[in-house]
């Protein structure tokens, strides 16, 4: 089975969420939205429309008419109002692989071709296997589109396209609202800085619970898991004399993880096999009424 994770620039509106949500049909396995980063994250896989790669194009449609990337404030960074959007392999076969990146590279065609936005592929979806993070800074300036025009869309800007492995999101809030604290911590986690391998890592400050938050993306899960990550931002923060109020996933995780976690782990970081793709899966797969066809 496929995954999409669409991530949309907007998170404070919750008619306009509604609305998007409502246009992936019953794809939708979870919903994460932060009014700080003015960001949503869309999950979606199963038996929508052609399944995930039917109802991310529905939901980019909805996006197109709904959201404008002008005037956009929020502490994530943006390239544009349908921001990213990865297809991930679910399964460990080549088949699998080869559907993701072609559901990629099909999805960033249309997409640039109907509606003129550029797109820029990145991880397994481009032949250097680039990373987001180059992309973000290098956009339109040394890099140019791989599909659409050379100019961001007036009201929709880019949208960066991946095939990739499963990966996790995870923000650590701390109790600390001194964000020196956590750019220190979150400088120490990074792989490219000497971290943990297969880390990536922000620090925002959230305005709207005056804490600050280090933002991980675990993005090769064999060399760093969820427990070992969170744990040591929870031993850098206790040095830094604060400590993890709590740990929040964006999206879902694939249940091998959490079944990598030790039971100490899961009972302090209230995550269960319900934040878990699978279980949302299985809920869907039951059809309306069933926990999982309930919008987080």
């Amino acid at each position: 089975m496929l995954e999409a994770v669409p991530n949309v620039s907007e998170g404070r509106d919750v008619a306009i969420l509604d609305a998007l949500s409502a246009a992936c049909q019953r794809s939708l396995l979870n919903r994460h939205e932060d009014v700080d980063h003015n960001r949503s994250v869309f999950t979606l896989a199963g038996p929508g429309p052609r399944g995930a790669e039917g109802s991310v194009r529905l939901l980019a449609k909805m996006v197109a008419s709904l959201v404008n990337i002008n005037g956009h404030t929020g502490v994530h960074p943006r390239l544009g109002a349908l921001d990213v959007v990865p297809f991930v392999a679910l399964g460990p076969t080549s088949a699998e692989q080869q559907r993701s990146f072609d559901a990629a590279h099909s999805f960033a065609r249309w997409w640039s071709s109907a509606f003129d936005v550029p797109c820029f592929m990145y991880d397994k979806a481009h032949e250097t296997e680039r990373a987001l993070p180059d992309v973000r800074r290098q956009a339109f300036r040394i890099l140019q589109p791989d599909y659409g025009p050379s100019e961001p869309h007036p009201t929709l800007g880019a949208t960066a396209i991946s095939s990739r492995p499963p990966l996790i999101a995870v923000n650590c809030i701390l109790l600390s609202d001194d964000v020196q604290i956590s750019n220190r911590i979150a400088r120490t986690m990074r792989e490219s800085e000497g971290g943990l391998p297969g880390v990536r890592a922000l620090s925002f400050h959230l305005h709207h619970i005056q804490r600050t938050q280090v933002s991980m993306n675990l993005f090769n899960l064999n060399k760093t898991g969820l427990e070992e990550a969170v744990l040591e931002v929870r031993a850098l923060a206790i040095a830094e004399r604060t400590d993890v109020a709590e740990v929040e996933l964006v999206g879902l995780i694939p249940r091998f993880e959490l079944d990598r976690c030790s039971s100490d782990f899961v009972r302090w970081s209230g995550i269960d096999v319900e934040a878990t793709i699978e279980a949302q899966i299985e809920h869907n797969a039951r059809g309306p009424g069933s926990a999982g066809a309930e919008v987080d």
